[in-house]
């Protein structure tokens, strides 16, 4: 599914500003397309507004046959189900004792087929490079990269066609930063996903990305081709 933004404004309760102010983007089915900003320049704002965690102020969000907007009615469960979103940290999104009971949460809540949970986990663990070895351990005691696949996999469980990530690879050593790099790379190419990653970082933007955005003070000042961007 592709993603249309439109005009979008975004203002916190009880303050007089707006933190996004007028975006405006167009992200390509089954590309990698990178938003690139400074700390408080609006990058997670518009990230949560991809799964209706938070709704536009002003202007519309289109993805396939989904808007998100303001007094826009929007099945949320089934918009969450196509795009998935890795927090920044991801320990924040962990909820169970163990990395099974993690990945079968939103296999329950969706109703998945009871005889095939393990199996969907074992697969979804296997995408991101880890072994059966790890569905009885705690989330919370595993490294920073393997915390980060954790994340992934209890999204990619669902098979969603859009993969959202803020910061992906934050606190993580170089090994395990280029281990992931390959990890989305492979998400595009054999699985066709819709990625879209929000970095402070311009190293992994180049790395990964087809199509970058430049976000300033809530307006994008700058967009195109990775190269032409960054030179």
């Amino acid at each position: 599914m592709e993603i249309n933004v439109k005009n979008v404004k975004y203002q916190y309760q009880n303050e007089n500003s707006f933190v996004l102010k007028g975006i405006n983007m167009h992200i390509e089915e089954g590309k990698i397309t990178g938003i690139l900003g400074k700390s408080g320049s609006g990058k997670t704002t518009l990230l949560e507004m991809f799964n209706a965690l938070r709704i536009p102020s002003e202007g519309t969000i289109e993805i396939g046959d989904f808007c998100i907007g303001k007094n826009i009615d929007i099945d949320v469960t089934n918009l969450r189900f196509q795009v998935g979103l890795v927090f920044q940290f991801p320990e924040d999104q962990f909820f169970a004792l163990t990395v099974k009971e993690e990945l079968e949460l939103p296999l329950k809540f969706y109703n998945y087929n009871k005889n095939k949970i393990e199996e969907r986990i074992i697969s979804s663990l296997q995408m991101v490079g880890l072994d059966p070895s790890y569905l009885d351990k705690n989330p919370q005691t595993l490294s920073n990269g393997e915390k980060r696949k954790v994340a992934l996999a209890s999204i990619l469980v669902l098979n969603p066609s859009i993969l959202v990530l803020d910061e992906p690879t934050i606190g993580l050593d170089s090994e395990s930063a280029s281990n992931f790099i390959k990890l989305l790379r492979l998400l595009k190419r054999r699985y066709n996903k819709t990625i879209i990653i929000a970095s402070h970082n311009t190293e992994l933007l180049h790395k990964i990305v087809d199509y970058l955005y430049v976000i300033n003070d809530g307006k994008v000042v700058l967009e195109g081709n990775k190269y032409d961007v960054l030179k």
